[in-house]
């Protein structure tokens, strides 16, 4: 377990003596500079990995380096080598997320090496311990349905073309990993809610696009009978069906949180309820002066009832 103390306020305080101040802050360097030899070889494995990479850029050098480097991170945590953890889960990552790319490039992107993906950064990531690789797992199952993100200059996108599906799935993967962190150690707590986290992320993501657009539930066109296209083509999940769903997950699950104390999961949803407001506000009123002022103040006393519930509220689990 880590703390952090403030240690001239403490003594300060007489809470703790100056020779014990003098212990702690010896201590608390020399774990600062492991740290640091720690990220420096981090680095030097990155750049050695990436230099391979560009001399033989092929997906398989990419997935060979990957399963070397996750095996030196493995290895390293399984023998419990206390002074080179931070190597040991930087390896571990990097070497998942090789990996990853060189079977993605290798399926061309393919639903074959998405599930691949998605099931490689799961045990690596129950392997490793580490949230971040839980995380990415969970949007490599989102990629499985066609999510995705890009950038260009000055300009971010996100695109779910399957919505429906995106709310139903990650619902039921939040409530599963949710229940399932209940019953886990404290390792593996932290993981499932990682994963319920990042899937009540998509769930809001699907209920933001479909509240624009509605579902035309091309996947269960793709997957319907040839005998009967005429049917499913008048199947159409309208914009305002995802609208006022939205707007009544996000107030069941603000209830839920504050009477749960999950204090993550009231800012989520206060967060994505100012999203869905502005959203089918100016969706609505348009950008004009009347209407941002309205939205500015309607806002602005959704973030002091937020920052007063933040102020009331224990610091428990979230």
């Amino acid at each position: 377990m880590k703390i952090t103390l403030d240690i001239s306020k403490l003594v300060e305080d007489g809470k703790l003596t100056p020779t014990e101040a003098d212990r702690l802050k010896a201590l608390a360097s020399h774990e600062t500079g492991s740290l640091a030899v720690n990220i420096l070889i981090g680095f030097g494995v990155l750049a050695v990995a990436a230099g391979a990479v560009a001399l033989v850029p092929t997906p398989l050098t990419a997935i060979g380096l990957g399963v070397l480097l996750f095996i030196v991170g493995g290895t390293v945590a399984l023998n419990r080598v206390q002074q080179w953890t931070v190597l040991g889960q930087i390896c571990s990552v990097v070497g998942a997320l090789m990996f990853s790319g060189g079977v993605v490039a290798y399926g061309e992107g393919s639903l074959a090496s998405m599930l691949i993906v998605t099931a490689v950064l799961a045990l690596a990531a129950l392997a490793a311990r580490s949230s971040l690789l839980t995380a990415l797992a969970v949007l490599a199952a989102s990629a499985c349905l066609g999510a995705r993100a890009g950038y260009s200059h000055a300009l971010y996108s996100l695109a779910i073309f399957e919505p429906t599906l995106t709310v139903v799935l990650f619902s039921a993967l939040a409530l599963l990993t949710y229940q399932a962190s209940k019953n886990f150690p404290a390792d593996f707590e932290r993981i499932a809610l990682t994963a319920a986290r990042t899937s009540i992320l998509l769930v809001n993501f699907g209920f933001w696009i479909g509240s624009l657009w509605g579902d035309p539930l091309v996947l269960l066109r793709g997957m319907g009978r040839a005998d009967s296209p005429a049917l499913l083509d008048e199947i159409v999940v309208p914009a305002w069906v995802f609208s006022l769903g939205w707007a009544v997950v996000l107030l069941a699950a603000a209830l839920f949180a504050v009477k749960a104390n999950r204090r993550w999961l009231v800012n989520t949803a206060a967060a994505f309820g100012a999203i869905h407001f502005y959203t089918q506000w100016f969706e609505r009123l348009g950008a004009t002066p009347l209407s941002v002022l309205l939205g500015g103040l309607l806002m602005l006393g959704l973030a002091l009832a937020l920052w007063a519930f933040n102020r009331r509220s224990a610091p428990a689990a979230a």
